[in-house]
């Protein structure tokens, strides 16, 4: 069996995140049905990691196993097949025991605001009317970020992962017009999380939390303490780290 690593990029509006679910379409659901339909055999992938239902990723990668020798034109075949949401970019061989999950080393997400009404962003933007956000003050409190480990305060609850630490590696956000754009890469994720902190950044800088108010959201570990989650439609997943030979 040889395994290979996929590329891919997905628009998330009409999934129900990229996880298979046992009642609802996924986007590994439909990816995994046109490998079986090209390579007539069934196909399993393991992501680099799981969006939630309306998240965009404009990078994405996951890894399966075959024996067969793959055609050269598998990238054509696949896009043939699947939807105009989803759209294979590569596929490549890779050592046997490297994994799309465990061996990322870094992810980046972005979000994006607009702070107009927009037509044309309304499926890839959260539109906030409300009078213009304080983007220095939350430049501020996103450097505040880089002081802990512990992200409880951003993470569902109930989530059966081992331990809430992420390193953070950037977080800052940049304005272009009425168009806000968050970016955040750390090693590793919590469900939500990326979200959960969007939401709570647009508080401070609405005015309704403090820079000091934010450390302690953090430092309660408590979902409850922090914002409401930004709307799913502004995220996207845009980058995953390899350390590739």
């Amino acid at each position: 069996m040889q395994r290979y690593f996929i590329e891919f990029s997905y628009f998330g509006k009409n999934y129900f995140g990229y996880q298979r679910q046992p009642r609802e379409i996924s986007v590994q659901e439909v990816l995994e049905n046109a490998l079986k339909t090209v390579l007539r055999e069934d196909i399993k992938i393991t992501g680099a990691g799981r969006t939630d239902t309306g998240v965009h990723a404009k990078k994405m990668f996951a890894h399966f196993e075959t024996a067969q020798v793959l055609l050269e034109n598998l990238v054509y075949k696949l896009n043939s097949l699947l939807p105009e949401d989803i759209a294979v970019k590569r596929i490549f061989s890779v050592k046997n025991d490297f994994h799309a999950r465990f061996d990322a080393t870094f992810r980046t997400y972005e979000y994006y605001i607009s702070l107009n009404k927009n037509p044309f962003s309304t499926d890839f933007a959260w539109q906030i009317r409300r009078g213009n956000l304080d983007v220095e003050k939350m430049n501020d409190a996103s450097k505040i970020l880089f002081d802990y480990t512990d992200f409880t305060s951003f993470s569902k609850v109930n989530t059966d992962t081992k331990t809430n630490n992420c390193k953070i590696y950037k977080a800052f956000w940049e304005q272009n017009g009425s168009e806000l754009k968050f970016t955040i890469s750390a090693d590793r994720f919590l469900r939500n999380m990326v979200r959960a902190i969007v939401g709570t950044l647009v508080e401070v800088g609405a005015g309704k939390i403090s820079l000091e108010d934010f450390r302690q959201i953090i430092l309660a570990k408590n979902r409850n303490k922090a914002g409401t989650s930004a709307p799913a439609q502004g995220l996207f997943l845009v980058d995953v780290g390899y350390e590739l030979e």
